[in-house]
């Protein structure tokens, strides 16, 4: 049976890596609330699942990525009606 930590972490990836590779390929442009939202919701998964496994190094990455993306998302909402 599958962990609950791998399940809540292969979530969060499952959202942080599309946002990249649409990114990346020009599909998704990092200045929209959409790309903000997944990488959010990813990185919270992320944090979570690295809590979960007790690992300090990881929870510092995603932790820092939600903070950075929560930031970013409080921006656009401020200047734009972009989605």
């Amino acid at each position: 049976m599958v962990e609950f930590s791998v399940i809540v972490g292969s979530t969060g990836v499952l959202l942080l890596l599309p946002a990249f590779f649409l990114n990346l390929f020009k599909v998704l442009m990092q200045d929209t609330k959409t790309y903000a939202i997944m990488n959010i919701f990813g990185a919270e998964l992320s944090c979570y699942a690295s809590i979960l496994i007790d690992y300090m190094p990881f929870v510092i990455l995603e932790g820092t990525w939600v903070l950075v993306a929560f930031i970013g998302l409080i921006k656009l909402f401020k200047g734009s009606n972009k989605v």
